[in-house]
């Protein structure tokens, strides 16, 4: 008789499709930050403020990007 044996420590895959998604739920405009923090797994006010800095710094290009995202995403 043989005992079949599962190998429970083998990682498994979180989400099947790693696509880009605007997360309007947890977003406070558009969700383009949100998405974004969730994609790269980072936390969503680090990349807020990286926006924010990359809008002063670059003279508004930025919000440009921002804008562009939330209207082409999903």
């Amino acid at each position: 008789m043989t005992q079949l044996r599962f190998d429970d420590s083998a990682p498994r895959p979180i989400e099947t499709s790693r696509g880009f998604r605007l997360d309007k739920t947890h977003g406070k405009f558009m969700g383009v930050c949100a998405g974004i923090a969730n994609y790269f797994n980072v936390d969503v006010t680090m990349v807020r403020v990286a926006f924010g800095l990359a809008t002063v710094l670059g003279f508004g290009t930025a919000l440009i990007v921002y804008l562009l995202i939330g209207l082409i995403a999903d």
